[in-house]
């Protein structure tokens, strides 16, 4: 009879540690702005926001044909209406915003693809044939074959005109955001007046960026800001004549004090070393704010090995909390479950600030462990999260839907880098599934209480630590001890008292632990009568095993 094929599982990856941020942001409110600073910036927001837009609208329509003479040729024109900084600043996010736009046409193009292979295997499947964990079965019934047969063409329509845009170089970009162009034909769902709408697209449509210069004055030469926190913009020549002090510059009345990384922003002003600034509106709250950005150098990353010398600490992220457990070097589990939660309903602001206070609380518990390094999943679910890969399961896709996969990497490297603190990534497979199999139920006790999740945590924390999942391994064989070798995985052979059971701390405990040891260093004095018979009638008796301390 033949044994059944055992299931093959896929090749697990080797963990890493991630790179810290190459970038830095800082910002600051505007405060005290007079009626003429507001419409200075107001002025010169519109005012080049139209070149960007211009500009933009060419770069388009150079497609594949865009190469250095054309963008010569459109800085050149930028030039003369405004200044060279201005126009290389211009350009510059003119070539940020088209890739972006090509990345993300190349995303809908794989996700299309996605889709029609899934639907065009589950339609070849015959009705009500069940499906498995790599993939799911045929459909339930005729009309909902026939649904997703229309569905097919619908998707295949849409992959044929975005596969020809993607080979022509046509992207379709709209400055200001497609979401608010939308929303002007839903006002009233989005508690908007046509007022209030149009000054959030004017503002968002407005453009006040100037890239730094390394060796200029303040490492800006378009919008400066001195030490003390005094604020200038250059004007553009058409609106030189608002100027209020040399050299075609506007002094704001608001002066800028960075609270966060305020002496790393000082220490590069005074030394003129580049940084990048944006002022831009809340037209909601009808508030202006400055964005100082700059470069890092690549900082070399700290080696595995290092990372995992202080052990680890093994974070699952889950739709609405992070299970955190500590790991020491040998992968054992040390002291309780952790567990961070937040909220990821409402705005995007609110998810933001939700992700970012549990990443600090699992921070600050890291830094009191004192581990170097925290250990994460290296989750991507772009590809399952089709509806045409779960089907009915809407649920489930609305789970992993809201899991926080990109903006969690982001923060969390970057937090982490602050904190000091390594970020260890590893491959997800089967974490979850081997971690409640072999970790749940035995740290269970009657006042700790394990999930799941829980589980999956110690799975992650020992797979960054280079251990097995498992908490075992097989014992070896009878007639094979010596040369298979130690059977568990989680001490060392030099570990004392590595396989003993854990004595209860009472004095009557610690009191036959003595009697029981004192009988036994008498009885090693001379050999058991029973052994001296046995080897007398030349028979082999295994003598019992010596504990001393």
């Amino acid at each position: 009879m033949a044994e059944p094929r055992k299931k093959q599982l896929r090749a697990i990856d080797v963990p890493f540690v991630a790179l810290g941020p190459s970038g830095v942001a800082v910002r600051d409110r505007l405060k005290h702005l007079t009626p003429e600073d507001d419409t200075i910036l107001r002025l010169v927001g519109g005012y080049q926001g139209a070149l960007a837009s211009r500009d933009l609208k060419r770069r388009c329509a150079d497609g594949h044909e865009h190469s250095n003479e054309t963008w010569a040729a459109r800085k050149r024109d930028l030039t003369k209406e405004s200044s060279s900084r201005i126009a290389g600043t211009i350009t510059k996010a003119t070539h940020d915003q088209w890739a972006l736009a090509r990345r993300c046409q190349a995303a809908y193009v794989h996700n299309l693809e996605a889709g029609i292979r899934m639907l065009r295997h589950r339609l070849s499947l015959p009705l009500g044939e069940k499906g498995s964990k790599r993939a799911p079965g045929g459909y339930r019934s005729k009309s909902e074959w026939h649904a997703k047969s229309r569905r097919l063409a619908v998707l295949e329509a849409r992959h044929n005109a975005a596969a020809r845009d993607w080979q022509t170089g046509r992207v379709r970009v709209v400055r200001g955001g497609k979401r608010l162009a939308n929303t002007r034909h839903n006002l009233g769902k989005a508690r908007l007046t046509e007022t209030g709408w149009r000054q959030r697209w004017e503002a968002e449509r407005w453009f006040l960026a100037a890239d730094g210069e390394s060796g200029k004055r303040f490492g800006n030469e378009t919008i400066r800001v001195t030490p003390d926190g005094e604020l200038s913009i250059k004007l553009p020549a058409t609106l030189a004549h608002h100027a209020n002090a040399r050299y075609g510059r506007y002094v704001l009345t608001s002066t800028v004090a960075f609270k966060h990384r305020g002496e790393e922003w000082a220490d590069r002003v005074e030394a003129n070393r580049a940084v990048a600034y944006r002022i831009h509106l809340d037209a909601g709250r009808g508030r202006w704010y400055l964005t100082a950005s700059w470069q890092r150098p690549v900082v070399q990353t700290v080696p595995l090995e290092t990372a995992r010398a202080a052990g680890m600490i093994g974070v699952d992220t889950n739709a609405d909390h992070f299970a955190a457990y500590r790991l020491d070097i040998h992968g054992n589990p040390v002291g309780e479950p952790h567990r961070f939660f937040y909220d990821l309903s409402g705005t995007a602001d609110h998810r933001d600030a939700q992700i970012r206070h549990a990443i600090t609380r699992i921070l600050h518990w890291a830094k009191r462990c004192g581990v170097a390094a925290i250990a994460v999943e290296d989750l991507d679910f772009t590809a399952e999260k089709t509806r045409e890969k779960h089907g009915r399961k809407k649920r489930f896709r609305q789970l992993i839907s809201s899991i926080p996969t990109g903006k969690l990497k982001a923060r969390l490297v970057s937090m982490a880098a602050e904190a000091g603190l390594s970020i260890v990534a590893v491959d997800p497979a089967y974490t979850s599934r081997w971690g409640g199999q072999h970790w749940q139920k035995p740290l269970v006790t009657p006042r700790r209480k394990m999930s799941r999740h829980d589980a999956a945590g110690i799975a992650i924390g020992r797979r960054a630590l280079g251990h097995p999942i498992r908490r075992r391994t097989a014992p070896p064989p009878h007639d094979r001890s010596d040369r298979a070798g130690h059977r568990t995985v989680q001490a060392d052979r030099g570990t004392r008292g590595r396989e003993e059971t854990r004595h209860p701390v009472t004095e009557r405990a610690h009191d036959a632990r003595a009697r029981t040891e004192t009988e036994h260093r008498t009885r090693a004095t001379s050999a058991p009568k029973t052994v001296r018979d046995a080897r007398s009638a030349r028979t082999w008796v295994q003598d019992s095993l010596l504990i001393t301390d």
